[in-house]
């Protein structure tokens, strides 16, 4: 009798995901995962205590996903790769943008932390970290319509050049404001 095989806990997560890729987060139960896999529950559970772990581990593989995305994107500015992966993001993984932003996760959201990260920033310069802050959360109101649209293939061709001409106006607006509360 030839051994079982044996899976890894990547493996599983890796298999969660393709679930969630196809049916959503909803998607991943030990049954689905075992049948993903050509497997018993067994090997879940050895590897994970809940199937709330292995979500939480999926939605890291999830971020891990993005920020590989984020890595391949080509522009000037670290915001304009960001909303490049997240384009690229929604158009690979429609049902994944429809969860994450229908059904938040905890720690989704980081214009905080990029609102400092972005303080050198040439277009930046001049706006205190509150104007930043709000800058990139506006950018990522209107980068969450458009990556909804993408994902319902509502919108295609114009996103790229939507993304980045909103972006620019939310900025130039921005320094204006700041322009007349100095005068």
């Amino acid at each position: 009798m030839p051994p079982k095989p044996q899976f890894t806990k990547q493996d599983i997560i890796e298999a969660a995901f393709t679930i969630a890729c196809k049916e959503g987060f909803n998607g991943i139960t030990a049954r689905s995962i075992s049948k993903q896999l050509g497997s018993s529950v067994a090997p879940i559970y050895v590897n994970f205590q809940t199937i709330e772990e292995l979500h939480e581990a999926v939605l890291q593989y999830t971020r891990q996903t993005a920020a590989r995305l984020m890595e391949q994107q080509e522009g000037e500015h670290l915001y304009d790769r960001i909303g490049r992966a997240s384009i690229a993001f929604a158009r690979r993984y429609p049902v994944l943008i429809q969860d994450l932003v229908f059904q938040p996760q905890p720690g989704q959201s980081m214009h905080e932390d990029l609102a400092m990260a972005l303080e050198d920033d040439p277009d930046m310069k001049g706006l205190s970290y509150e104007q930043r802050r709000q800058v990139l959360l506006k950018m990522q109101i209107f980068q969450t319509g458009l990556i909804v649209m993408i994902a319902s293939n509502q919108l295609d061709d114009q996103a790229l050049e939507l993304l980045i001409e909103t972006g620019e106006d939310l900025l130039r607006a921005e320094h204006e404001r700041n322009t007349h509360k100095e005068e």
